[in-house]
């Protein structure tokens, strides 16, 4: 079998989760997180929309991250990101981690905001 390496570019993997934190590219982050090719930052949950409508032009799809179950996010977030041409994928965190490392190491434009499990 041969093993290949696999490239994140600029963006940073999730490399572990837990209750209330995320480890992305071997950094701690406790509650919130947004990552992606312009970096890892805290996010304040669904009312901070701003850093999520700023990645328009920048990313494709934003995968959104619902804590331990997946749940609904408020519709009026959906609205503003597709009206900005940003594609959303709302799942638990734990899916919405491994399905953005898969697409990320393949190069795609991705970014996660996600809250802790």
């Amino acid at each position: 079998m041969r093993l290949t390496e696999v490239n994140y570019s600029d963006a940073q993997p999730v490399d572990g989760y837990g209750p209330g934190f995320f480890r992305i590219g071997g950094v701690v982050r406790h509650g919130p997180v947004l990552t992606g090719a312009a970096g890892t930052a805290a996010w304040a949950g669904y009312e901070d929309a701003s850093p999520l409508l700023a990645l328009s032009g920048q990313v494709d799809v934003l995968f959104i991250g619902t804590g331990a179950e997946v749940a609904h996010i408020p519709s009026a977030l959906r609205d503003a990101l597709e009206g900005q041409g940003i594609g959303v994928e709302v799942m638990n965190s734990p899916s919405a981690c491994r399905t953005y490392n898969v697409l990320l190491s393949e190069g795609r434009r991705i970014a996660l905001a996600a809250l802790p499990v």
